[in-house]
């Protein structure tokens, strides 16, 4: 795992991240826990979220009347940070994240209610903070968790960024990732 000294070292290549023109990297559809799939597309709509995932059944995050909470239906995580952390890949699973980019996710690049167009999709990024859940710190050990929420690093939002589905639309490896004029 790796080591809190490193996490540190690395933080100015993971803030070098491109700002505005990134595409997808790669793609994970969760069907059920700890479990992964990773297709060459994705269909993503506002009703389902991402088809065949589990947020519509299992989310993490429900509203008050006990529906998905659409703030995380979709989840970016920066390319930069999955290889920084995911160092053991035939012991540790995948993290999960809808979309891995090259992609600077902090709060002054991608605020909340930045839309993000997606292949056929359009994004918009939640208020939700997405701290490291505890498989996170389990997977990628203690340090990768701390870097996290550690003392100016929330509005970095290393974790990566997420997102409602604002437009139904199918996305794919390689497609390009815009920021859109809000």
């Amino acid at each position: 795992m790796i080591s809190a000294s490193a996490l540190a070292a690395a933080l100015p290549s993971v803030l070098a991240a491109p700002k505005h023109h990134s595409r997808v990297e790669s793609l994970c559809l969760r069907p059920a826990f700890n479990q992964r799939a990773f297709p060459e597309s994705l269909r993503l709509t506002r009703a389902a979220g991402v088809e065949g995932d589990r947020w519509l059944t299992t989310p993490w995050l429900r509203l008050p009347d006990g529906s998905p909470d659409p703030a995380i239906q979709v989840s970016i995580l920066p390319l930069r940070v999955l290889d920084l952390v995911w160092q053991d890949r035939a012991a540790s699973p995948h993290p999960g994240d809808t979309i891995i980019a090259d992609l600077d996710t902090s709060e002054a690049n991608l605020p909340e209610g930045q839309l993000l167009q997606v292949g056929a999709a359009v994004l918009r990024v939640s208020g939700v903070f997405n701290d490291g859940c505890v498989k996170w710190k389990a997977r990628y050990g203690e340090a990768a968790r701390n870097w996290i929420t550690a003392e100016g690093h929330p509005p970095l939002r290393l974790r990566g960024v997420l997102c409602s589905i604002e437009k139904d639309g199918l996305i794919a490896l390689g497609d390009p990732i815009t920021k859109l004029t809000v």
